[in-house]
């Protein structure tokens, strides 16, 4: 086994990586250098296809305050967002964004030159940042992957998944051991900074707009290395999908079509989402979620529409060109034609808990973006807050380790050696069809652990899942990429269930059939690895 040292690792290459990835970079001193680890190719992950924008309360929108934005991200928390983390991500959000300008990030504008902000689910006022009409996460991500790719200092390593943290017998993290799906090689490499940005886990389920690289590799990394996890049953089902008949990994058609005047219609064609919110279209996401499900049970049908025929043509053109282009491959004119839609699994508040700047439970362990849980998306992501988080998290800890000696480790004790050793002993000869068992795994979180639960669901679901833990029988050392992310999205399915069934009250995006109601206070769920089963502390 080869092994190597570096001043910080990043794991993971979607906005959040690369944005710590350049200020780290930028301003500390790397004696021995700097590490991007993506498990895919350079810049695949969750924020390339985040189309409606990046909030911003920006000192030249005089309609917004901070006050506004934390008012409206607490409504949408349901009462686990934590009010100083918002007032700080929202304080912070004109510096940062005007970083991305710095860096290249051309945000549209209008004929004055003026940054343009739009509407979103939940928001009281205009204050969304767009780039490339819909296509803001890609437009950011193409520029942070560019100038990563320039910086002498960064080092990046591509088709390479990490497989486990290397803790010590004080339980700090020393590094990693990655895996190359290309050579079929392990390599240990040693940092007293590992940083976990490795998105979320939106394919655990069937249906969903993440991009099959959001396994739930850094949460499950993170469990196992004993971190603290907190809410890992709140997953956010996005309410428009494009419904295209066999495909279940959905593109996502964007809450900014609703913000600029787009009308829900069911099967029958007719309006209906004002018999579940005064909100109607621009209710929070949970909302309009379960409404449409409800609708699409109600009618028998498997999707809804979303009518942008009543926007006019040359917004619709000049916002939504990727909208637009997607659903016209697919025969659908978006100024002529209704949309079909209906909600998949899209972005995970739960995750590994972490402070502003990135601390975990572990030290030497850090997570940003949506693997980690900070408090300011509480049971449920206000639209467009999830970049935002992403660059400020980032910007925080390049800060925090600005003012540590990251010189990696130089002792390395048996624990770390027994870790190690597991990964140089040979495999078994045993065959697993993993895409199906993978097929079976998104069945079951669909079906039991989706949109509506209920204990009778969740245990069906649980025992679902030991089913196929016992069918597949990898718990540490696997063959291939494929193995590894099976064995994390088994993790994180138990996990998710387990604190799904925990929770016995319906809040945000958990809703509980059999206890539809919200307790009066709102309780983070914390969970930490145990002797066989996880065990939940507070």
């Amino acid at each position: 086994m080869k092994y190597s040292n570096y001043s910080a690792i990043v794991i993971g290459s979607g906005i959040s990586g690369l944005f710590c990835a350049l200020k780290l970079a930028q301003q500390i001193n790397l004696p021995d250098g700097l590490l991007v680890i993506t498990k895919s190719n350079f810049g695949e992950s969750n924020s390339r296809y985040a189309q409606g924008g990046i909030v911003g309360v920006m000192n030249d929108n005089e309609n917004d305050s901070v006050e506004l934005h934390i008012k409206d991200t607490l409504i949408a928390g349901a009462g686990l967002s934590e009010v100083n983390i918002i007032k700080f991500i929202s304080e912070n959000s004109d510096e940062v964004i005007n970083d991305l300008i710095e860096y290249g990030v051309d945000f549209d504008k209008d004929e004055n030159g003026n940054i343009t902000y739009t509407l979103e689910g939940a928001h009281s006022v205009n204050r969304i940042l767009h780039a490339g009409g819909d296509a803001t996460g890609s437009v950011i991500e193409k520029t942070l992957c560019r100038l990563v790719k320039e910086n002498q200092n960064i080092d990046i390593l591509e088709d390479t998944i990490v497989v486990e943290l290397l803790t010590d017998s004080d339980s700090e993290c020393k590094g990693v051991i990655i895996y190359n799906d290309d050579t079929h090689e392990y390599e240990t490499i040693y940092s007293s900074a590992t940083i976990l940005a490795t998105g979320g886990i939106g394919q655990l389920y069937k249906y969903t707009t993440n991009p099959e690289v959001a396994t739930g590799d850094g949460v499950e990394l993170a469990y196992n290395a004993g971190a603290v996890l907190q809410d890992l049953e709140f997953v956010q089902f996005h309410p428009t999908a494009f419904a295209v008949e066999g495909k279940n990994n959905r593109f996502l058609v964007s809450e900014s079509v609703r913000g600029e005047g787009a009308k829900l219609l069911d099967i029958n064609k007719e309006e209906f989402i004002s018999q579940y919110s005064d909100l109607k279209e621009l209710a929070p996401r949970d909302v309009v979620t379960r409404a449409i499900y409800d609708r699409m049970a109600k009618t028998n049908s498997n999707h809804v529409y979303l009518n942008a025929t009543i926007i006019p043509k040359e917004i619709l053109t000049k916002r939504f060109p990727t909208i637009s282009k997607v659903c016209k491959a697919e025969g659908i004119d978006i100024s002529q034609d209704l949309i079909p839609v209906a909600p998949a699994a899209h972005y995970y508040m739960g995750g590994i808990k972490a402070s502003i700047d990135g601390k975990t439970s572990v030290r030497g362990l850090y997570a940003i973006g949506e693997c980690a849980s900070t408090g300011l998306h509480g049971a449920n992501r206000l639209a467009s807050n999830s970049l935002l988080e992403c660059v400020v998290c980032a910007h925080e800890l390049a800060n925090y380790l600005s003012f540590t000696s990251l010189v990696s480790p130089k002792k390395i004790d048996e624990t770390i050696m027994a870790t190690i050793s597991k990964y140089m002993t040979p495999l078994s000869d045993e065959n697993f069809d993993v895409k199906v068992l993978k097929t079976k795994l998104k069945d079951i979180m669909w079906n039991y652990a989706g949109i509506i639960r209920d204990e009778n669901s969740l245990l069906k679901g649980l025992d679902e899942i030991y089913k196929l833990k016992s069918e597949f029988r990898r718990s540490d050392k696997c063959l291939n990429r494929e193995e590894y992310e099976l064995r994390n999205m088994l993790c994180i399915a138990q996990l998710i269930i387990k604190s799904a069934l925990k929770r016995e009250e319906s809040r945000g995006a958990h809703y509980r059939a059999d206890f539809p109601m919200t307790k009066a206070e709102g309780m983070h769920n914390c969970v930490i690895k145990g002797e066989g089963e996880p065990s939940f502390v507070k």
